[in-house]
């Protein structure tokens, strides 16, 4: 238990690193920040998920995805959450599949509000990538993430998967 606790400090330490560059790279060059740090993530999603088999499944994605996180030690714990109106959890939309998620924990909130960074910026940016390269791997597929809800404790996230 010590040693995870250590662990996780020391990532949290190299986060607020990032959240510092983060920071200093969006006064520097603006929007282009968000765009360049979109494009590493969905560069890392790609490498890391694979050889992940390819399914027509979103929860299945969803779960190969998670696998891919724990697997490589990245905390941005997440789970597909349906609203009480909602009949199914996956909504089909004119534009493809949709479903939301919660993160709950996730490594790049903890790092901007410890080092005073708002949400919503490059960081962000590169999660969203990274959950695009990874689908596009295994669903064959493109995809978006965008936040419904930033907050302290959890993040609301919608997930839309284009149809091809």
């Amino acid at each position: 238990m010590e040693e995870t606790r250590n662990q996780r400090l020391a990532l949290q330490d190299a986060m607020v690193f990032l959240g510092a560059i983060a920071s200093g790279t969006e006064q520097a060059i603006g929007e282009s920040a968000s765009g360049i740090s979109y494009l590493a993530g969905v560069n890392l999603g790609k490498k890391l998920s694979r050889g992940v088999p390819s399914t027509d499944s979103i929860e299945q994605a969803l779960q190969a995805t998670r696998e891919v996180l724990e697997k490589n030690d990245y905390l941005w714990l997440f789970e597909p959450f349906q609203t009480h109106d909602q009949e199914s959890l996956v909504r089909r939309t004119e534009q493809g599949m949709e479903v939301m998620l919660v993160f709950r924990d996730c490594m790049i909130r903890q790092s901007l509000f410890r080092f005073g960074h708002v949400q919503k910026g490059s960081l962000c940016n590169m999660m969203y990538g990274f959950f695009a390269g990874a689908l596009q791997n295994i669903m064959g597929r493109e995809s978006s993430l965008e936040i419904v809800h930033a907050g302290e404790n959890a993040c609301y996230k919608r997930l839309l998967v284009r149809d091809c």
